[in-house]
């Protein structure tokens, strides 16, 4: 049996001042997604396409996405296969190229997780399953692009 899950956000945009996008200069480009039961996240447009440098941008956005779902899956797959996970960060970047034309699109994503485990004897172990954290994570199997990983896991000796 196969489970579906629904997800909803409401996407209001804020940068009407006054005449709206009577010009490409003239409005401001940020926005507000709404969740229920969850704080707001205020965004704006990458600043190279005339956003808001201190606000989350799409792109900001799809690249943390990536990294935490890998994040999660991971740490379930640890849990599972009893591997103690004392730290995790990841350092992740994304490519984007534009066109001419003002099209684009991401052309990959690298992951860089950096663990610490609290037995090195599953060392191993513990790095094959960024493999396997990579084919289950929910968003990297819905892009259209490479989502790449270099993973460094470090453990402790018991």
């Amino acid at each position: 049996m196969h489970a579906e899950h629904t997800y909803r956000a409401l996407l209001v945009w804020e940068g009407n001042q006054g005449e709206g996008t009577t010009t490409y200069q003239g409005y401001s480009r940020r926005w507000r997604v709404q969740v229920d039961g969850k704080t707001d996240l205020v965004g704006s447009a990458d600043p190279g396409f005339r956003g808001e440098p201190d606000k989350y941008n799409p792109e900001d956005l799809l690249v943390a996405s990536l990294s935490s779902c890998h994040m999660l899956t991971y740490l379930a797959l640890c849990a599972r296969n009893r591997i103690s996970v004392l730290s995790y960060r990841d350092e992740a970047t994304g490519v984007m190229k534009t066109t001419p034309d003002g099209g684009g699109r991401f052309e990959s994503v690298t992951l860089h997780p950096t663990v610490e485990i609290a037995d090195a004897r599953l060392l191993d172990r513990a790095k094959e399953l960024h493999e396997k954290a990579h084919t289950f994570c929910f968003v990297a199997s819905s892009v259209n692009f490479p989502v790449h990983h270099d993973a460094a896991v470090t453990g402790h000796t018991p």
